[in-house]
C-alpha cells in the first residue's frame, strides 16, 4: 500500500514550512490533539515530510513549523526511496524498556547542536496514520530516540531540556547563538 501522503527525499530550494528556533514560544506549547484525520492533515504531513527532508532532518513535529497539532514525521532512512516515513498522529507512549542509553542527539530547530541525551532503548507507541487507523509498533534504537524526541516536542520540550552535562550544553548553546536561558531542564 502507498503512503497518502508520499512525497520524494529531496531537498527543495524553497521548503513549504518554516522551522521555527529555540527561543521561539510556539515551541514551548503542549500540542493539542487531532480531532479529524482529513485532508488537511494529509496536506500538512506532507510538507513536514518536504520540509524536513530539505533540512537534512529524520524527524519533525508540528511545533516546530508553528502548528500545535499532535502529529510527528519521522523517517531514519532518508537516503532510501524505498522506505516509507512514519507518520504519527496523537502519539502515545504505552511503555518503556528498562535499558537505557546515552546518544547524540540534534534538533532542527537547534542548528548545529548536537549533545548526549539519555533514553530508554525501546518503546511502544499508539498512534493513528494518516488515514486514522489506530496502529501500534515496538521501536527500538534509532526509531525509538527519533520518536521519543520528536513526542517531547508535541510537550513543549526540547532536547537540550535532557542535556545533563551542563558544561556541553552551554559551550554549545553559546558557539551557535542560542540563549541557555532557554533551556528548562526535566533532568
Amino acid at each position: 500500500m502507498t503512503s497518502l501522503v508520499a512525497v520524494q527525499k529531496q531537498k527543495l530550494e524553497s521548503p513549504p514550512l518554516e522551522i521555527h528556533h529555540l527561543g521561539d514560544r510556539v515551541l514551548r506549547q503542549p500540542a493539542k490533539r487531532i480531532a479529524k484525520v482529513d485532508d488537511g492533515i494529509r496536506q500538512l504531513a506532507k510538507q513536514m515530510l518536504q520540509t524536513m527532508y530539505s533540512a537534512n532532518g529524520i524527524g519533525l513535529a508540528a511545533p516546530q513549523v508553528g502548528v500545535n497539532k499532535q502529529l510527528i514525521v519521522i523517517d531514519c532512512e532518508p537516503d532510501n526511496p524505498n522506505t516509507p516515513p512514519l507518520i504519527l498522529i496523537n502519539p502515545q507512549i504505552l511503555s518503556y524498556g528498562t535499558e537505557i542509553v546515552v546518544c547524540e542527539e540534534g534538533c532542527l530547530s537547534i542548528p548545529g547542536v548536537y549533545l548526549d541525551v539519555k533514553r530508554p532503548t525501546t518503546i511502544e507507541v499508539s498512534f493513528k496514520d494518516e488515514q486514522g487507523r489506530a496502529k501500534k509498533i515496538k521501536a527500538s534504537d534509532l526509531l525509538s530516540r527519533a520518536i521519543q524526541h520528536e513526542m517531547d516536542h508535541l510537550n513543549g520540550v526540547m532536547f537540550v531540556d535532557r542535556v545533563e552535562n551542563s558544561l556541553a550544553l552551554t559551550q554549545e548553546l553559546t558557539k551557535y547563538g542560542f540563549s541557555v536561558s532557554q533551556v528548562k531542564s526535566v533532568n
